[in-house]
């Protein structure tokens, strides 16, 4: 140990070495995993040991973690693990940003806030413009994001009613051979929505609100001819449209409404043939100044650190895929 370099960080708040080690080390454990460093305390600092080049970076990772401290944020291993991401990037700057404004408070206390720089773009996005579109992986947070701004809206009184829908059973919308009524036939592929709105508003409210009339979750094809006036949209897995379920979708928010378009365009299960509505508006619309593209990426997945790695190896592979294919022309 001797002969490793060594760097010593004086802790002037204590509260930071906890949020820093995590319950049962898991927090530090990570950082070491990733910088193949020893980081240990001495007499209320934190002593960091290794190669010099990898020590440095773990000072500059526990400084800017320190101000994220500071502002009021907890550590977890997902906010920890996004932050060497950028510190291996070379944007280590950018890490003080994971301290975030809450966005919304739900009904069982909840803070929610965006957890990565691209949610907050994201967020700012559909603060500042009418329409906005959310493109990227599962798990970056579009749908729940989305969802937690049609509600703060709604309770803000913004807007009058949210209604939420995508498109069912692989954009075909084909329920009639599915057994049970319309709610037994749509339920499942709206579910995840259903999800989002029990835990951001709790499932007796949710109910309350449903009721009334102020939620409505529809499949896509409910839409069509109608004129919805100071309500928040929300489109999810539009991937999944096609091009003229697009057009219609886009043309039926009116006064006082606000609209967001989530998707994946790397999940699209449409039949051979069928182009997607969601590829198609990036093109069409990618010129209009009021509409907002919000992109996110397998660094803006908040879920288990594994999902983060199977959208990455999914992403490699594609890219060699298509080398290969350029290759063989």
């Amino acid at each position: 140990m001797e002969n490793k370099f060594q760097k010593k960080i004086e802790i002037k708040e204590q509260k930071f070495i906890k949020e820093l080690f995590g319950n049962f080390d898991e927090n530090i454990k990570l950082v070491q995993q990733h910088l193949k460093v020893d980081i240990v305390q001495r007499d209320g600092d934190i002593l960091i040991i290794g190669d010099e080049k990898e020590v440095l970076l773990g000072e500059k990772l526990i400084e800017q973690l320190m101000e994220v401290v500071d502002r009021n944020e907890h550590l977890t291993i997902q906010n920890i693990s996004y932050a060497i991401g950028l510190l291996l990037d070379g944007e280590h700057e950018k890490i003080q940003s994971l301290a975030s404004d809450v966005i919304f408070v739900t009904d069982r206390g909840k803070p929610i806030k965006p957890k990565t720089i691209g949610q907050k773009k994201y967020i700012q996005q559909i603060q500042s413009k009418d329409l906005t579109f959310g493109i990227g992986p599962a798990g970056t947070g579009k749908t729940y994001l989305a969802v937690t701004m049609a509600v703060k809206a709604f309770k803000n009184e913004e807007v009058n009613r949210i209604i939420l829908t995508r498109p069912a059973v692989e954009a075909g919308e084909s329920l009639g051979f599915l057994p049970g009524d319309l709610k037994d036939k749509v339920d499942p592929y709206l579910r995840p929505l259903y999800d989002a709105l029990f835990d951001i508003l709790g499932s007796e409210r949710f109910q309350k609100y449903m009721e009334r009339g102020m939620i409505e979750v529809a499949p896509l094809a409910y839409m069509r001819g109608r004129t919805l006036d100071n309500s928040f949209i929300i489109l999810d897995e539009a991937q999944n449209t096609t091009k003229e379920q697009m057009k219609m979708f886009l043309t039926r928010f009116g006064f006082g409404s606000k609209a967001i378009v989530t998707g994946d365009i790397t999940q699209i299960d449409l039949p051979k043939g069928k182009h997607s509505g969601l590829k198609h508006a990036e093109q069409v619309l990618k010129n209009v100044e009021e509409i907002g593209f919000s992109y996110l990426t397998g660094k803006d997945v908040v879920r288990h650190q594994l999902v983060q790695k199977i959208v990455k190896a999914y992403d490699e592979y594609d890219i060699k895929s298509q080398m290969r294919v350029q290759k063989e022309k």
